[in-house]
C-alpha cells in the first residue's frame, strides 16, 4: 500500500457548515499530493445498514416508499442508519428488518461494507443477506410509510437489467446475493 501513498490527501482544517439530524456537512482544507492547497466539502453520516432477505423460495422482502429528494416512489430493499457510529451492524440489520417489514431471520450474512457516494460523503452501508425468515407484525416509526411485498428474484434481477430499480444499494445487494444463490 506504500505505493498508493503518493495519492494521499492530507487534512489541514476543518469548517462545519450544516450540523442537521442525520446529516453533517463540513469544508475541509487540505493539501493535494504536490503539495497544492485545495478544498473538499462533504457529508458526515452516521452508517446504515441494508438487507437482502430471501425467503425458502427465493423471493425477496421488497419496500416501496415514497422518497422526498427525488419525488417518486422507489423499490428498495430494507435499509436504515445506525443509531450511532459504535452500533453493531448486525442488531442495526436486525432491528430494521424487524421494523419495516415484520421479518426476522435465523441466518445472517455480512456481505462487507460499500460507500455509495465517496466523492462527497463517508456514508458507510454494510449489507447483509438474511434467510429462514419468519413473519411477524411491522413496526414502523411514526414518519415511515412504505408498503412491503416479496417479489421473486428473478423478477427482481430483470427489473434491475431494465433500468427500472434506480436505487443502487438495492441494485447491488440483490446482484450479489443473485451471485452468492447461483442464479
Amino acid at each position: 500500500m506504500k505505493e498508493l501513498e503518493r495519492l494521499k490527501e492530507t487534512h489541514v482544517s476543518t469548517r462545519e457548515i450544516f450540523d442537521g439530524d442525520i446529516l453533517h456537512i463540513i469544508k475541509d482544507n487540505i493539501l493535494l499530493p504536490n503539495n497544492m492547497p485545495a478544498t473538499r466539502e462533504l457529508i458526515r453520516h452516521v452508517g446504515a445498514v441494508c438487507i437482502v432477505a430471501v425467503t425458502d423460495d427465493n423471493k425477496l422482502v421488497m419496500e416501496r416508499q415514497f422518497r422526498y429528494p427525488v419525488d417518486k416512489v422507489i423499490t428498495e430493499i430494507p435499509a436504515g442508519k445506525l443509531d450511532s457510529k459504535k452500533e453493531d451492524p448486525l442488531l442495526a440489520a436486525k432491528r430494521e428488518l424487524k421494523e419495516e417489514t415484520g421479518y426476522t431471520a435465523d441466518t445472517w450474512t455480512d456481505l462487507g461494507v460499500f460507500y455509495p457516494a465517496p466523492a462527497y460523503s463517508d456514508e458507510a452501508i454494510t449489507l447483509f443477506m438474511a434467510r429462514d425468515l419468519h413473519k411477524g407484525t411491522q413496526n414502523l416509526d411514526s414518519d415511515e410509510f412504505l408498503d412491503v411485498s416479496l417479489v421473486p428474484i428473478e423478477d427482481m434481477l430483470k427489473e434491475i437489467m431494465a433500468g427500472n430499480i434506480n436505487d443502487a444499494k438495492t441494485q447491488l445487494g440483490i446482484l450479489r446475493v443473485a451471485r452468492i444463490l447461483g442464479i
